[in-house]
């Protein structure tokens, strides 16, 4: 299979996170930031990059030393940069992040140049040729012009039959008063997806359900064909809508798990862009199963280090585990 009919285009944010590196205090006596390139997309199509894939990402960052970071950031582990726009009006985005002693942490988000992504932004003749498109939500959803072309994307990508990857990646920090409008979007969304990940609280918070299973079904009925639930250290409760069961993840000294869910989503699309069909995973469960054991690996590994980009490993290193 030649690499094109392998490429994955990723749609989303790109920012900042400053990360406060001062111990148990708020953004308020904090003096010490660490300075990584975050973004939920960029993480994932970086995963691939580095396993061996090809990726794209498709967002928008300042025409500012930041921006310029972040493009180089992802640019020197594979990814395909040349449709990420450069904005002069607006500066890169910036998330403050510290963790305090009792696990609350203290956030603010200064919002830029990621939200100004039009439909023009969007290079349709590229997205055509994509064999996979994934979407990932923490910010897209948030606000105009971002919010309708993210949708449009979305459709585009359904109505020509091209493998989608969904991710709400819900951030209580950003929606807080707005959840009821985070959900309705994300079952939109879910309803055009062949692929959806969540973590469990995304699931309840979705779904309604408190019962796993139950939100399984609902996600199944809103439309989506595989859905992958990660449950930290348990590994990932799966379905294909045929099979359902939990893959076990491997046990690692977790440091920092910043990035893991992201590089899982990586991994899983990593292999599902080398298969010649994808009615392979939708009839065989095994299949799926040893895809999804792979990507649990991958995640585990990004728990081991600081940092979601720098800690990415290679497919090699996850065949040794």
């Amino acid at each position: 299979m030649n690499k094109t009919n392998r490429a994955v285009i990723c749609v989303g944010e790109l920012l900042i996170d400053f990360y406060c590196t001062d111990i148990d205090v708020n953004l308020i006596e904090g003096n010490h930031f660490l300075k990584k390139a975050g973004g939920a997309p960029a993480n994932v199509a970086a995963a691939i990059s580095k396993l061996g894939g090809e990726a794209s990402l498709i967002g928008k960052v300042g025409n500012d030393p930041f921006g310029l970071f972040l493009i180089e950031t992802i640019k020197e582990v594979g990814v395909d940069t040349s449709m990420i726009v450069t904005d002069d009006l607006a500066p890169t985005t910036l998330a403050f992040v510290s963790l305090q002693a009792n696990g609350e942490r203290d956030f603010v988000f200064n919002r830029g140049a990621d939200r100004n992504l039009t439909e023009d932004n969007l290079y349709l003749d590229r997205l055509s040729g994509a064999k996979i498109i994934h979407f990932g939500s923490a910010t897209a959803f948030l606000e105009n012009p971002f919010k309708t072309t993210y949708l449009k994307a979305m459709e585009f990508a359904q109505n020509r039959g091209i493998f989608l990857s969904f991710d709400p990646n819900f951030r209580h920090d950003l929606w807080k008063n707005r959840v009821a409008e985070f959900i309705s979007l994300a079952r939109k969304g879910i309803s055009m997806a062949d692929f959806v990940k969540v973590s469990e609280v995304e699931l309840e918070l979705i779904t309604g359900k408190m019962d796993k299973y139950d939100g399984i079904a609902m996600l199944h009925h809103l439309g989506a064909k595989i859905v992958a639930v990660t449950l930290g250290w348990e590994g990932t409760l799966l379905s294909n809508g045929s099979g359902m069961s939990v893959i076990n993840s491997v046990e690692v000294n977790s440091i920092d798990s910043t990035g893991a869910g992201d590089a899982f989503v990586g991994a899983a699309l990593f292999q599902f862009a080398n298969l010649e069909s994808y009615d392979t995973i939708l009839s065989d469960f095994s299949k799926l199963k040893e895809i999804i054991l792979f990507a649990n690996k991958v995640g585990a590994v990004v728990c081991t280090k600081v940092g979601a980009i720098s800690s990415l490993p290679n497919e090699e290193d996850i065949y040794k585990i």
